[in-house]
């Protein structure tokens, strides 16, 4: 009776771990915990623990989530392992991805679904979030700017953003101390022409329109920023060049359209120039649209106020 007592209490002790950590144990776990290898392997012939990965199990039938496969993948990896690159962007939340990838030092043997990135991150690149080691936001950043295209880097920056996923060593400070590494000169370019971490781009057209320039090659420009007292879209301050982005839903009351033509016009009387791009027109005359703000942005500013 008593020995069922104390099954009862280790069965409930493997439990709790197993909720803590999405619903897996590590082989090493549950020898702390009291059972014995024999024990162990009873158990897996019962199909009480499920093996997930050498030397990782779920308990009994039960379903793994997303964040438990992430979650045993890092368990499988060693004590240094963490959840990275396009993994760890989906953990975050700014970049959806089905894959499972790690960082970690040793080349462990684990199933072929798991990418392993053979690396040594320092303490402030590292940290936990949903009770899983991971990449910290800015690492996150820096491994996905190697292997996606800006437009893409850009969403994962902006979406970043929005979560307002800040952390103390910031992605400029990344970018300092691995100068060399793949993707820092993309990083480069979005944080000072975007200004990206100063501002949100809100509308899915100013994102769209993002991904225009950089798949054109044009310079970026600052986004929502104050210009004679007005917000606009999109500036170029050393061009003296305004475009304002027209989606499907904006500007169409009568009201709108009147005031958005008096800003314009004193706009112009201070001395920009100010265009006006529409959904229509971004995707439709996409050639179009590219050779005239290359010829704008081509010539210096000579307009006076």
């Amino acid at each position: 009776m008593y020995a069922q007592r104390g099954e009862s209490r280790l069965d409930r002790a493997i439990g709790d771990l197993a909720e803590r950590q999405h619903g897996v144990v590590t082989r090493a776990q549950l020898l702390e915990l009291g059972l014995n290898r024999g024990s162990i392997t009873h158990r897996i012939e019962l199909a009480r623990l499920r093996p997930v990965h050498r030397g990782v199990y779920t308990i009994g039938h039960r379903l793994l989530s997303r964040d438990g496969h992430w979650m045993a993948a890092v368990l499988a990896c060693g004590h240094d392992a963490v959840l990275s690159h396009f993994a760890a962007a989906a953990l975050w939340g700014i970049r959806e991805s089905s894959r499972i990838e790690i960082t970690t030092r040793t080349a462990p043997r684990v199933r072929r679904q798991v990418i392993v990135h053979r690396g040594t991150l320092r303490p402030d690149e590292r940290t936990t979030h949903r009770g899983i080691p991971t990449t910290t936001v800015p690492r996150t950043l820096l491994d996905l700017s190697a292997v996606v295209r800006p437009d893409h880097l850009r969403s994962a920056l902006r979406q970043a953003e929005q979560l307002r996923l800040t952390d103390p060593l910031s992605l400029n400070d990344l970018v300092e101390r691995y100068p060399r590494r793949a993707g820092v000169r993309a990083i480069r370019m979005l944080l000072s022409q975007a200004s990206i971490g100063a501002r949100v781009i809100r509308s899915e057209l100013e994102e769209r329109f993002q991904a225009f320039l950089l798949k054109a090659g044009l310079p970026l420009p600052k986004t929502n920023q104050r210009v004679e007292g007005y917000e606009v879209d999109c500036v170029w301050p050393e061009q003296r060049l305004i475009v304002e982005l027209d989606g499907h839903a904006t500007h169409s009351p009568a009201h709108a359209f009147e005031a958005d033509r008096a800003r314009d016009r004193k706009l112009q009387a201070a001395g920009w120039l100010v265009i006006r791009i529409t959904w229509r027109q971004l995707h439709e005359e996409p050639e179009l649209v590219e050779a005239d703000l290359r010829r704008l942005l081509a010539q210096p500013a000579s307009r006076t106020v």
